[in-house]
């Protein structure tokens, strides 16, 4: 094994308790700290346990082991609150067994049980597995029920070999990413996020900073609402240059304060913000709201600064403010035009005017909010936060989120696909532009816009994503009010006039739903004339009796999924006791299938009517709306049906050989580039990705000496030479391709045109059999900064991108993502068996797709991957044609916890 180089990065993470501490490799500089550590932090007990008995000499020589000298073989994490090291874990290689370390932990004792030996331990596990470590080893002593109980909680096989008192612990870490660790993390991260936010969303006393006297100013707007909207804690106003405000006194610092608050408000110049946090902090504040705006880099890298040192949450700043209509909290800390209505919707958006109009429309529709978060530059609190807090509150049933960026995608994924399993989560699609793609680039990386993988992260994560604040707020009302469809989304429509019925039908068969054909029973419910065969119509003479009884029969037909009733006001509605809407009221307000009305004398597009039992119906003023809505609805059915999926299997893959084809290649091309075709043959092979024979010819001669030779190892028929130079992109498309050579003097000949047309451009050139037909497919990898890797199929061959047809998914992939990508295709009948063709191969594409996503998860450097055509055939799937891009990546857990980094924060 080569020297362990110690992870160079610097993280923030929270404890348990929400207290934030740094991580980050332990070096000389910190020989007085870990000194400290050991002997001030731990009592004799604890330095006994530590070191298996008592040493005097122990605490110096485990500083000297590790902050002296680099040691190959030694990793060596410290977490510092403040400027106080609270615990430290290291691992050294022990000469046998091969890839096993022995680990130690260490922890101050103020700081035990708060979750810091744990955290330590993932970081460490993370960064062991980077350099091949495969297994700790500790030894620990029978009584050490601490050391123990960490182990046993980490989410990962431990074994114990007992002997003499001492306990030898053996712990695997092949398993890291399996889906039990995976999940204790996640457990471990959301109870420290919770307690984290506590302050935020739940404070006992709020201090504004920077309330005027003047009036209209943002201050002293939040300090009005937040008295006026019942916070039954302490709050306090401070502004050095007002004694009182509003007939309440004003203080002229945070210090001066007669308590400690747990929020503060921040409504300040920008040049002031850092210094107001930094105050904040110091006298223990826990968490900040930030509405100034226009900070610049070393404002914000100060503001964050504060916020990591003094473990304080921090929302904004440019934040609209937050709400909380918690009955024992009923906080209003922002500047909106009204106080959000109490109830159960979680509320999170990152532009303030985005805000202010969802909470108009969910107070013209009558849904409340639990709690409002405008988080605007998100430098800290995040909506990944947010939905763990939801998830935990007790109170939301419906989550509401807008956002524009992603901090960390594939984490957010994963908390929003285990929260939706239990409350819908609905987002506005923001930032749906295909602008920047690369004019270089492969079929798969013009196929990876910014569009692609939004929907992507959406779709894997089983959020529901709209593309407007008004069908956000559509689908809202109909998930908050209604039950769920079965998931086939069988839809009855029923209207009093045959037109509006057919539009009707016309939208939800737009929207991806069926009408199933109806027993013909049914009419006798209807007056003569009506016409049952869905959609249903039953004539302007239709009694509200009529219309009822009808209603609750059509509820009960095992076809019916969902109702949608359309009525338009006739004459005859104007006689009393003759107007059908009044039926729609009767009943209960949840059934056993959802029911959505469409008026369309309705003036606003959805609000909620009354029911019989005090429940709401939601009512449209379209039928495209409601159409919508309960294809939404539909599809949360399908995924909350869908059993939990593993990660797809790829076995038998050569990591090691991998490694060599990246490693070797970036330490020849620093800058990186487009891997050479027997590169990319031997990395693709490591992952057993099913590239056909492939032999290099420098010249003329090796190209007809190669086309023989492939012809005396069985494969006959003709050949393919394709010319190749560094950089090379669209071979179709430079006229670098020749196929059907069928002999001696064709491949010469084609030899002999590449080299008049590229010149000295040309490096050689690929020989390679001819393919048999089969279906022309593109497989491909794009990694993206923020969202990782996506993986792309789609039709390929020389029409890719004409055709467009393509789906995608961020890796790694699942078990149901290689089934579902291949039958969402528009072609997906060409794959199946069209017109009595025999299917291809659907074992080969999925194989080649979960190789693709374990490749592209494996190597953060394969910036690009690009097969097409992979030709799928009913015996296998063959790649005939392959490009791969690598780049220099750093090594990134997406799962690790940590706090974002944010851009701005950076200053970058």
């Amino acid at each position: 094994m080569s020297t362990v180089h110690p992870p160079r990065n610097t993280v923030e993470a929270l404890l348990a308790d929400g207290t934030t501490v740094e991580l980050r490799p332990l070096g000389p500089d910190d020989h007085r700290s870990v000194l400290d550590l050991h002997t001030e932090g731990m009592s004799e007990e604890s330095r006994r346990l530590r070191f298996l008995g008592v040493s005097r000499n122990a605490p110096q020589q485990a500083a000297d082991r590790l902050c002296g000298a680099p040691r190959p073989g030694l990793l060596a994490l410290g977490a510092w609150a403040g400027e106080e090291l609270v615990g430290e874990a290291d691992c050294e290689l022990l000469d046998e067994p091969p890839q096993t370390a022995e680990l130690a932990l260490a922890v101050a004792d103020r700081w035990h049980g708060r979750g810091a030996a744990t955290l330590l331990l993932e970081h460490l596990v993370h960064a062991a597995r980077a350099v091949g470590i495969r297994f700790f080893e500790a030894d620990t002593l029978f009584g050490n029920r601490a050391v123990h109980q960490v182990f046993a909680d980490l989410g990962l096989p431990v074994e114990r070999r007992y002997a003499q008192g001492e306990v030898r612990i053996r712990v695997p870490l092949d398993d890291e990413g399996g889906e039990r660790y995976r999940s204790a993390v996640d457990e471990r991260g959301r109870r420290a996020d919770v307690a984290s936010l506590t302050a935020l969303l739940r404070p006992a006393s709020v201090a504004v900073i920077g309330a005027s006297r003047r009036a209209g100013s943002v201050g002293r707007t939040v300090l009005g609402k937040i008295r006026r909207g019942g916070f039954e804690g302490e709050v306090w106003a401070v502004n050095p240059h007002a004694r009182e405000i509003d007939g309440e006194p004003a203080h002229p610092s945070v210090r001066a304060l007669p308590a400690v608050p747990d929020l503060a408000v921040l409504a300040v110049p920008a040049g002031a913000v850092p210094d107001a946090a930094e105050e904040c902090g110091a006298v223990g504040v826990r968490a900040l709201v930030v509405l100034t705006s226009g900070l610049g880099p070393e404002e914000a890298r100060r503001l964050m600064r504060a916020c990591r040192r003094h473990s304080m949450r921090l929302v904004g700043p440019n934040s609209l403010g937050m709400a909380q209509t918690d009955p024992t909290v009923r906080l209003d800390a922002e500047f909106g035009g009204a106080f959000p209505r109490p109830g159960t919707a979680g509320v999170a958006v990152q532009s303030g005017g985005v805000g202010i109009a969802l909470l108009q429309r969910l107070a013209w529709l009558g849904i409340g909010v639990s709690s409002f978060v405008s988080l605007g530059d998100k430098y800290d609190v995040s909506g990944n936060d947010l939905l763990q807090w939801w998830e935990s509150d007790g109170r939301t049933d419906l989550a509401l989120l807008h956002l524009e960026s992603f901090g960390s995608p594939r984490a957010f994924a994963r908390t929003a696909r285990r929260v939706t399993r239990t409350i819908p989560v609905l987002t506005v699609d923001a930032g749906r532009s295909t602008a920047g793609r690369r004019g270089a680039a492969s079929h798969t990386a013009a196929a990876a816009t910014p569009t692609v993988t939004r929907e992507a992260l959406f779709r894997q994560a089983g959020i529901t994503a709209t593309r407007s604040i008004e069908e956000l707020v559509e689908v809202a009302a109909l998930l908050h009010a209604q039950p769920l469809p079965a998931p086939r989304g069988a839809v009855a429509v029923v209207s009093n006039a045959g037109g509006i019925g057919v539009l009707a039908a016309d939208a939800c068969a737009e929207a991806g739903l069926t009408l199933p054909e109806l027993r013909p029973e049914l009419g006798e419910l209807l007056p003569p004339g009506a016409s049952v065969r869905n959609p249903v119509d039953t004539t302007a003479a239709v009694r509200p009796t009529e219309l009822a009884l009808f209603l609750r029969a059509l509820e009960l037909e095992e076809a019916v999924d969902a109702i949608l009733v359309c009525l338009v006001p006739t004459a005859l509605c104007e006689t009393p006791g003759q107007d059908p809407a009044p039926a729609l009221l009767e009943g209960p307000a949840r059934r056993r299938v959802p029911i959505a009305a469409v008026l369309l004398d309705q003036q606003v597009p959805v609000r909620y009517r009354g029911c019989a039992d005090g429940g709401s119906l939601p009512v449209y003023s379209d039928s495209l709306s409601a159409a919508r809505a309960l294809a939404h609805a539909r599809d949360r059915a399908r995924r909350l049906a869908e059993p939990f999926s593993p990660a797809a299997d790829a076995p038998d893959c050569d990591r090691r050989a991998a490694r060599s084809v990246v490693d070797g290649y970036l330490t020849a091309h620093p800058e990186g580039g487009w891997l050479d075709p027997l590169s990319t043959a031997d990395l693709l092979e490591a992952y057993g990705l099913p590239l056909t024979t492939t032999v290099w010819a420098r010249d003329e001669h090796m190209a007809a000496v190669s086309a023989d030779g492939l012809r005396r190892l069985g494969h006959e028929g003709k050949v393919v030479l394709k010319a190749y130079w560094p950089g090379q992109v669209h071979k179709s498309a430079a006229g670098a391709v020749r196929t059907g050579l069928a002999g001696d003097s064709d491949v010469r000949s084609a030899y002999r045109e590449f080299t008049r047309r590229f010149g000295p451009d040309l490096a050689g050139a690929v020989v390679q059999p001819m393919a048999a037909p089969g279906v022309e497919l593109l497989a491909g990898v794009a990694q993206d900064q923020v969202f990782g890797p996506l993986i792309v199929l789609g039709l390929g061959g020389t029409a890719a991108d004409l055709l467009a047809d393509r789906v995608a998914r961020l890796a790694p992939l699942s078990e149901r993502d290689l089934s579902t990508m291949i039958t969402e295709l528009r072609s997906a009948p060409l794959l199946l068996g069209n017109g009595g063709a025999a299917p291809v191969d659907l074992a080969a594409v999925r194989s080649v797709l979960a190789r693709l996503s374990r490749l592209a998860d494996d190597f953060p450097e394969l910036v690009e991957a690009d097969l097409n055509p992979v030709i799928a055939r009913p015996d296998g799937a063959l790649c005939v044609d392959a490009r791969v891009r690598l780049e220099r990546r750093p090594s990134f857990d997406p799962y690790l916890r940590r706090l974002r980094r944010p851009t701005a924060a950076e200053g970058e």
